[in-house]
C-alpha cells in the first residue's frame, strides 16, 4: 500500500485507488484508536514539524496526536512568535527548517499555493493542512471516511454541500474527492457565496435549500468564513439562518436516513440548529473529529513509507 506522490498537497492529484488506499488504512487506524493500545511505530525515528500560520484546534491537535501515536518526534512551531514576524520570508523559513532534516512537515497557511511553493524547497514530505481557498485534503479524506463508514460506500450518493462555497477549501477538496468517486454533488447557497462558473465543475447549483436537499444522502454544512470575506455577502446572520441554516424542517426534505456533517468550528444558530448538530441519530460531526486522527495517521504512514523508499534508492 503506497502513494505515487512524495507530498499530500491536494485531492486533485490523487487517483481513486490512492484515495481508497488511504481510507482503507485509516479504517484500520480508526479501529486501533478505539483499542487499549493506540500506539504503533510506523514513524519511529522520524521528525514531524507542524507549522500553522492560521489558528486551528481540530486539525493541529489531530496531526499532533496522529504523529505521537505513530511514534514520531513531534514539534509544533508557534508561528505567531517565529521569525516570520520579524520579516523572514516563507522560503527562508522553509530552508532553515530543511537544514534541520525533518521528515514530515505539516503546514497550514492563509495564502493559496503557499504550501505547494514550500514543498518545492524541502527534502521531506509535506502535508497540506489547508492553504487559503485552495485545498484541505485531509479534511476531505476524513469526511469521505465518515461517509463510507455511515453509508457503506462512497459511490453514487447524493451529497449536498451547503453554505459558504466561495471561500471554502473544504468544499473544493470534497468536490474533487466525491466527484472522483462518482457521487452526485449539489452546491447549495446564496448566489453571493457560490463561485462564478461552479456549474461547470460537474455539480448542480441550487439557491434554495428545499431544492438542494431533496433526496440527499449526505448534508454537509459549511462555516461562514468571515475572515476571508471582503464586503457584505449576506444581509444578516438571522436572515442567513432563516434561508440557509440547517434545521429539522429543511432536513425533512433529504433522504430519511441522511447524515449531517460540519467540518467545524460551528456557528450554532447561523449554519446549523444546535439540537440537530447534537442529534446522535443524524449528526456525524463528532465522528468526523474522530476520523480526523485516523486519516492523518494513515496519510503520514503512507508518505513515510514512500519517503523511506526514496531515501533507500538515493532519490532524496
Amino acid at each position: 500500500m503506497t502513494l505515487r506522490h512524495r507530498h499530500l498537497l491536494g485531492i486533485e492529484g490523487l487517483a481513486p485507488p490512492e484515495i481508497t488506499a488511504i481510507l482503507d488504512l485509516a479504517d484500520d487506524y480508526a479501529t486501533l484508536n478505539r483499542s487499549g493500545d493506540k500506539h504503533r511505530e510506523a514513524l519511529r525515528g522520524l521528525t514531524q514539524i507542524n507549522m500553522f500560520f492560521e489558528n486551528s484546534t481540530r486539525t493541529q491537535a489531530s496531526f499532533e496526536i496522529a504523529g505521537m501515536r505513530l511514534g514520531a518526534d513531534v514539534m509544533s512551531m508557534p508561528m505567531q512568535a517565529s521569525s516570520i514576524k520579524k520579516g523572514e520570508t516563507l522560503i527562508d523559513t522553509a530552508l532553515t527548517l530543511n537544514a534541520m532534516h525533518p521528515d514530515l512537515l505539516v503546514v497550514r497557511h492563509p495564502q493559496s499555493g503557499a504550501v505547494n511553493l514550500l514543498a518545492q524547497k524541502v527534502n521531506c514530505a509535506v502535508l497540506n493542512a489547508g492553504d487559503g481557498r485552495h485545498e484541505h485534503p485531509t479534511q476531505a479524506l476524513l469526511d469521505a471516511l465518515t461517509i463510507r463508514r455511515a453509508k457503506g460506500r462512497l459511490h453514487r450518493l447524493t451529497v449536498a454541500i451547503c453554505g459558504d462555497i466561495a471561500h471554502s477549501r473544504v468544499a473544493r477538496s470534497n468536490i474533487h474527492l466525491l466527484g472522483k468517486m462518482e457521487s452526485r454533488l449539489r452546491l447549495v447557497g446564496p448566489p453571493t457565496l457560490i463561485p462564478a462558473g461552479a456549474a461547470d465543475w460537474g455539480v448542480e447549483v441550487c439557491h434554495d435549500m428545499v431544492e438542494g436537499l431533496r433526496g440527499a444522502d449526505v448534508v454537509m454544512m459549511l462555516r461562514l468564513q468571515r475572515e476571508r470575506m471582503d464586503g457584505a455577502f449576506i444581509p444578516s446572520q438571522r436572515e442567513y439562518y432563516h434561508r440557509y441554516g440547517l434545521d429539522a424542517e429543511k432536513l425533512a426534505h433529504a433522504a430519511p436516513d441522511a447524515i449531517v456533517m460540519h467540518p467545524g468550528p460551528m456557528n450554532r444558530g447561523v449554519e446549523i440548529d444546535g439540537t440537530l448538530a447534537d442529534d446522535i441519530n443524524r449528526s456525524v460531526i463528532q465522528e468526523q473529529v474522530e476520523m480526523g486522527v485516523a486519516v492523518r495517521m494513515a496519510a503520514m504512514d503512507l508518505l513515510a513509507r514512500a519517503l523511506r523508499a526514496d531515501r533507500e534508492e538515493g532519490v532524496v
